[in-house]
């Protein structure tokens, strides 16, 4: 009887309304007199499913490029003349649960009420079982740990549909951890729920950080067991599997190029690059002779910014390979990462990364590494001359980087970096930070109490246990003469903004 009168009601509103954010569940009375709040829920999120489903798609990519229809091989060696190839989720079975959602991403992204979560429709979507197009996984290759490694891909991810927003923005959906894929190699392509909230809560606390991220809209947990080796050090455990529904506005990585070049498919390589500079890359003229430079200059300087952004909040991305660095200089791929609690240039967060390859320090060094790596895979689409240009626009890298560390840094101290004094001014920076190494304060707080209390009281005596970490930071045999250069240098930019006005 329910079922009835649940089609009753999607007939009775949907002659009333034109979309759900029309009616208010909690005023129904005037829709009929048989529809209770609950029968209204299910309907509300039920029609936002429908709806968003009917604008998913997938013709960009299909249209744009050749894609390797699925193979019951799990292990290939070897994948060419494709950019994707279609694939199955394997679902999870075992109490599945849908743990947590953005509503942010739901809202401003995706176009949803966020009571869409409500629907075992969306909850079949983000867990794999009702898809709305034909999983596809992506080929890409990369140098992991500074030594290429062929042909990897998406192992334990797959883009599930394409979907263009109000505000005209493409974004590509994917699930992580929904089973084997064509790269899976000798995983199982799942993901467990350990990892999967580390992934959900950091993307999105990048975006709110104000760091381009991709974005996390769900979060799918279940009983399911999956076996790990969690410091690789041979004890592997059972633990439970996960699903995170994940988009960007794309995928594609310095790794991306690295495979067509490397397998000398040099159409495909002019193809997708052309492709990525038409939708990303707006400012750039994509019939222009110099177009594979400028883009080239482009992701030069937007990597330098977003390693600089990296490094204001103390984040480490411990997986800096080239298969993980974005075309469009966004954060992907949180495997292992961590966040600096006090202040350690040799801080690593991957147990695997013995030599300390990725450390929070050494993290512009590998951005100067992959941009290499992606100049090597543009050099094909060059010319001689062009080859030449590109290898000084990498030369720049250095000078980009460490302007807008400079700046940033001097923004997080109250400050506006001169160009004038750059000595002195480095000076300052160099010596917080060398002070901050020695007394291990802590990253955030040492910088928030500096900005919180008063320039006039920042002498030892005069910091009270309240000011926790800039008390530890003043037992520094440096630190009364590292106060004096901050003031002055405040009392500088105060008077000259004084002047200015005048």
């Amino acid at each position: 009887m329910k079922y009835v009168l649940k089609l009753i009601t999607l007939l009775t509103i949907s002659n009333t309304i034109k979309t759900s954010n029309d009616f208010n569940c909690d005023n129904i009375n005037p829709l009929a007199k048989f529809i209770n709040h609950d029968t209204c829920i299910w309907f509300k999120s039920t029609y936002e499913f429908f709806a968003f489903g009917v604008l998913i798609k997938q013709q960009l990519s299909r249209q744009s490029f050749p894609i390797e229809k699925e193979t019951l091989e799990i292990f290939i060696e070897e994948i060419r003349v494709c950019h994707f190839q279609q694939c199955s989720s394997i679902l999870l079975k075992i109490n599945v649960q849908l743990a947590a959602v953005s509503n942010y991403v739901l809202s401003n992204i995706l176009d949803l009420d966020p009571i869409v979560a409500l629907s075992s429709d969306f909850v079949a979507f983000v867990g794999g079982e009702k898809l709305l197009t034909t999983p596809l996984s992506h080929r890409y290759g990369g140098h992991q740990f500074g030594y290429w490694s062929g042909q990897l891909g998406d192992g334990r991810a797959v883009m599930i549909g394409e979907y263009f927003n109000q505000r005209g923005e493409r974004y590509e959906l994917q699930l992580k951890g929904s089973g084997l894929t064509p790269y899976s190699r000798r995983g199982d392509g799942r993901a467990v729920i350990r990892s999967s909230v580390r992934e959900f809560l950091c993307s999105e606390a990048m975006f709110y950080l104000g760091i381009p991220t991709s974005r996390a809209a769900s979060l799918l947990v279940s009983d399911d067991p999956v076996v790990r080796d969690m410091f690789y050090d041979g004890h592997r455990r059972t633990e439970r599997g996960a699903i995170v529904l994940r988009l960007a506005e794309s995928w594609f990585r310095i790794g991306s190029l690295e495979i067509l070049t490397d397998s000398k498919e040099y159409e495909l390589l002019k193809n997708l690059t052309d492709f990525v500079i038409l939708h990303y890359f707006k400012t750039i003229n994509v019939s222009s002779a110099d177009r594979y430079l400028e883009f080239f200059s482009t992701v030069v300087e937007e990597t330098a910014c977003m390693i600089v952004l990296w490094q204001s909040v103390g984040f480490t991305h411990g997986v800096c390979n080239t298969d993980n660095f974005s075309l469009l200089s966004i954060t992907i791929d949180y495997g292992p990462f961590g966040f600096m609690e006090e202040y350690n240039p040799d801080f690593v967060p991957n147990t695997s990364d013995d030599d300390g390859r990725y450390s929070y320090e050494k993290q512009p060094d590998v951005g100067y590494f992959n941009l290499n790596k992606l100049r090597a895979a543009l050099e094909p689409l060059l010319t001689q001359q062009q080859r030449k240009q590109a290898g000084q626009i990498l030369n720049g890298y250095i000078d980009i980087y460490k302007s807008k560390f400079l700046k940033l840094f001097f923004k997080k101290l109250g400050l506006t970096f001169d160009n004038n004094n750059i000595e002195d001014d480095e000076q300052l920076i160099a010596l917080l930070l060398k002070m901050m190494s020695d007394t291990k304060s802590d990253f955030t707080m040492t910088f928030r109490q500096l900005g919180e209390l008063p320039i006039d009281k920042m002498n030892d005596y005069g910091i009270t246990r309240f000011y926790w970490a800039l008390k530890k930071l003043s037992k520094h045999k440096w630190y009364t003469e590292w106060i004096s250069m901050y003031k002055e240098r405040s009392f500088r930019e105060q008077n000259l903004k004084t002047n200015d006005k005048k």
